[in-house]
């Protein structure tokens, strides 16, 4: 937490933001009787968002100052952060888990149809919601889940529908970048997302059209790492940083490392690029040596610091998620034991040693992540 409470209470905005939610309480009790409306919402602010469902049951006035999503983003302002881990092992369905009660959550099940579900998907967290990308009989489509509301939903299209994208967010906004149309076409365009007003915002095009990229944010800054070029028969070694305030990309010859262990470059069916970043620091999973790698930003080179998790394997990198989640990293991925598919959740609190990795859960769900995402609200 940034910000002491009397900090926060002075500070013009805060109040703001804090009339915001009281205007929307819906009555003029207190939340905590003997407390005013706004040392109670401080006190909400400091608990666990696992708590939140349990706290808007209690009354009318807890469930509104909860369900607008205000208190969200009074939370950002302040620098008040947890990350879950949201993936699907299954088709037919979603899991969420706090690293940090080390809770598993089922997500209720998604509205949309046969094709959609089984068909080749994407997804992002951004904000409060978690985003699907996937494909119905009539075309591309994109759903929702709230955490607000505990539902999922139907989302507004992207200007230019694409799959095999990279994409990362930050806070409430999301960019997607490059990834292929529904003709196969390969893209340099990219969007962002504004998750509080759920509008699509078309940027500049990237120097280089790629699909199967990755991307993370660092620095404030958006990257866009390796991925297919539009000859369809190499993988791409550069990668691309998009400014936010310039609004101007910027090509940086051999960022992305190899993954899969000879650096070869050629198309064998790999998984985009497994990176993440954690504290402005940028990690790559190399799936073929098992091992961590660390990117040196001033000599633009990777070195190798550790390795993966023993026993969590891979197809060609598919299969396995490699996330940042806070301060941590996470890999999440399925092994065989005693002959029952089960997922593993490991976790590295990043320091500047070697990978200690740490077991946080076994989930009986399969062994294969399909698609996994981190929020942070």
């Amino acid at each position: 937490m940034s910000k002491k409470s009397s900090e926060i209470l002075d500070d013009p905005m805060e109040e703001d933001t804090l009339k915001n939610v009281e205007h929307h309480g819906g009555d003029s009790c207190l939340l905590i009787p003997q407390l005013t409306r706004d040392i109670s919402i401080q006190c909400l602010l400091r608990l666990s968002r696992s708590d939140y469902d349990s706290i808007a049951a209690l009354n009318r006035t807890f469930q509104s100052v909860i369900k607008t999503g205000e208190l969200y983003q009074l939370r950002r302002k302040m620098d008040i952060v947890e990350h879950w881990v949201y993936f699907s092992c299954d088709v037919l369905k979603w899991e969420a888990f706090d690293p940090n009660r080390g809770r598993l959550m089922q997500l209720p099940e998604m509205t949309s149809n046969t094709c959609f579900m089984l068909s080749d998907k994407e997804s992002l967290a951004v904000g409060t919601e978690l985003l699907v990308f996937g494909r119905e009989i009539t075309g591309p489509a994109i759903y929702k889940y709230s955490i607000l509301t505990n539902s999922w939903f139907k989302g507004m299209k992207m200007n230019t529908p694409r799959c095999l994208f990279g994409s990362a967010s930050l806070g409430e906004i999301a960019i997607l970048a490059g990834g292929c149309d529904q003709f196969g076409n390969i893209l340099r365009s990219s969007e962002l997302y504004n998750s509080e007003t759920g509008t699509w915002e078309i940027l500049p095009d990237m120097n280089t059209a790629r699909k199967m990229c990755s991307a993370v944010f660092m620095d404030g800054k958006f990257y866009v790492l390796g991925g297919v070029g539009v000859d369809k028969t190499s993988q791409l070694t550069c990668g691309e940083e998009f400014d936010l305030k310039t609004r101007k990309w910027r090509k940086i010859p051999s960022m992305c490392p190899s993954q899969n262990g000879d650096g070869a470059n050629s198309v064998s069916g790999e998984a985009p690029p497994l990176i993440a970043v954690v504290n402005n620091i940028l990690f790559a999973a190399d799936y073929a040596q098992q091992v961590v790698k660390r990117y040196v930003k001033d000599q633009n080179s990777w070195i190798t610091i550790g390795s993966l998790p023993n026993r969590v394997a891979s197809l060609n990198g598919w299969g396995m998620a490699f996330r940042s989640c806070g301060d941590k990293l996470v890999v999440i991925g399925g092994l065989s034991l005693h002959g029952e598919m089960v997922t593993e959740v490991n976790a590295w609190v990043v320091d500047e040693g070697a990978p200690q990795w740490n077991l946080l859960a076994i989930i009986q769900s399969g062994n294969f992540v399909f698609n996994c995402a981190v929020m942070g609200c």
